[in-house]
């Protein structure tokens, strides 16, 4: 019987400003902005296009979509107010290549896809879960959160250092890895807390006391159905913040229902050579300019 990896059409969803930060921040440590002779900044984008050309090259995805945020406000920020304000406003020379990407992008005749009030990670997992009846799910991300997203026709790709190292989880590899299951894992940080996304879980739980208590009862309401047979210290730390820690995993869970979709017909990789070209002729892309020769 032929593996079913061979019959189905592969799906990268590529997580588009965790590229694109990660770019960025690679080259303006030295100050290479790449400043074409318009006065734009592109270092950000020649990255961003490097990852996901290499990326495209090494895992050979018959389909390609790239999701965004629209925007630093989503409902997550309704639920509580200080989520992300721990952020700083993006530097004057990322700020063109926000619009600068997607045309980029636009020029591969790759989608671009993003919804405001909701974050890329909920467009992915929306567009990840919907395509996994007919397709096998690479998500090409620097973002651990979407490790939860895990399922047996959906692989999380993570970006490590440099161009073309990755770590690949299944859920297999894992649950090897951490001893739970993915959807744990949104248990696991509403326990504790997500200091980049500025939330605080619950205070002095860390991730070994965190694994412990979710590999012992499985889920938040099993911890708490225990609560008695907890440590003193345990208990007390949860006890007081019962509410903030129901709080964290609604801000933890990436939502998979999103109003957004994107078919195998719109996201087929399969771009005119020429078009290409000339974008990166435009945009002085020398980077991309030598990928593609």
């Amino acid at each position: 019987m032929e593996n079913n990896e061979t019959q189905l059409p592969s799906l990268m969803l590529v997580d588009g400003m965790a590229l694109l930060f990660r770019a960025f921040y690679a080259t303006a440590v030295t100050g290479q902005f790449m400043i074409n002779s318009k006065g734009v900044p592109t270092n950000a984008v020649q990255g961003f296009l490097k990852h996901m050309l290499t990326a495209v090259d090494h895992f050979s995805p018959t389909h390609v979509a790239v999701c965004w945020d629209m925007g630093s406000k989503t409902f997550r920020n309704e639920l509580f107010g200080e989520y992300k304000a721990n952020r700083s406003t993006p530097p004057v020379e990322m700020i063109p290549q926000f619009d600068l990407v997607k045309k980029a992008v636009e020029a591969f005749d790759i989608p671009n896809i993003g919804l405001e009030g909701f974050e890329a990670d909920d467009c992915i997992g929306t567009i990840a879960k919907a395509s996994i009846s007919n397709s096998n799910v690479y998500i090409l991300t620097g973002d651990q959160d979407m490790l939860q997203l895990l399922e047996d026709n959906i692989s999380v790709v993570l970006l490590k250092k440099g161009f073309g190292n990755y770590e690949v989880h299944n859920t297999n590899s894992f649950y090897e890895w951490k001893g739970i299951t993915p959807r744990q894992m949104i248990d696991l940080k509403a326990l504790m807390g997500d200091p980049s996304d500025n939330y605080p879980g619950v205070k002095g739980i860390g991730e070994k006391t965190a694994l412990k208590l979710l590999i012992q009862y499985e889920s938040i309401e099993g911890i708490l159905e225990n609560v008695e047979a907890l440590t003193k210290t345990q208990r007390a730390k949860i006890e007081v913040a019962v509410d903030m820690l129901h709080l964290s995993r609604r801000l933890a869970e990436i939502k998979c229902d999103v109003p957004v979709s994107c078919s195998l017909e719109e996201s087929l990789f399969n771009y005119d050579r020429e078009k290409v070209k000339q974008m990166a002729l435009d945009h002085e892309f020398r980077t991309l300019q030598r990928m593609i020769i």
